[in-house]
């Protein structure tokens, strides 16, 4: 099942085609980001994590190098550079029986990466808040 879904996330990610985030996310989908300590509950603040991540990540050397996947549950790790800092993380996706994300798990090494991840995401979401 979840492969389905994965077809969808990296045409998104390769288009980097934000708009196509709403019809892969379910209405109760929970986001835990790497630096937020509460996971996020809802489709709206959901796609609004990864909107931000998308803006802060997915530069031209963004890749996932990995991908790992059965039922419901896949992993992909990626791997991009941001001001100079190579990021390693995880992006760890369950899906339900018709193919929307359910739960969105992030997960950023090194320490490094992590704290300038903060500050840029920080900033990214004040944006957004301010936009909506």
């Amino acid at each position: 099942m979840i492969e389905k879904t994965l077809s969808k996330w990296h045409e998104v990610v390769a288009s980097k085609d934000i708009k196509g985030l709403s019809e892969l996310i379910h209405d109760d989908a929970v986001f835990h980001s790497p630096v937020v300590h509460s996971p996020q509950e809802g489709k709206a603040l959901t796609q609004m994590y990864l909107t931000a991540a998308f803006y802060v990540l997915a530069g031209d050397d963004f890749t996932y190098v990995r991908e790992v996947a059965s039922g419901n549950n896949a992993i992909l790790e990626f791997q991009t550079t941001v001001d100079g800092v190579v990021i390693n993380g995880v992006d760890m996706i369950t899906c339900n029986d018709d193919g929307l994300i359910i739960d969105f798990k992030v997960m950023v090494r090194p320490l490094k990466a992590m704290n300038m991840l903060h500050q840029k995401m920080k900033a990214m979401l004040e944006q957004y808040n301010k936009a909506s």
